[in-house]
């Protein structure tokens, strides 16, 4: 059988710095280059957010030096 389909890039991952909310049952998390401020509080429910690290996607922000 023939499949025209390519067959799919394998994406890198890395290590990357995220925050996470600390709050129970808030699983809301952030890229550390896509934050605003330094520590950050949860959008979703505006709890204390720490940082800490997840494999992810390879992203590239051009305005990470925006931090307040």
């Amino acid at each position: 059988m023939y499949n025209r389909k390519k067959p799919l890039e394998e994406i890198p991952l890395e290590n990357t710095k995220v925050w996470t909310c600390e709050t129970e049952g808030c699983n809301s998390w952030m890229r550390d280059n896509f934050a605003f401020e330094h520590v950050p509080s949860c959008i979703m429910c505006n709890g204390t957010m720490v940082s800490g690290e997840k494999m992810l996607p390879v992203l590239v922000n051009s305005t990470a030096e925006l931090k307040s």
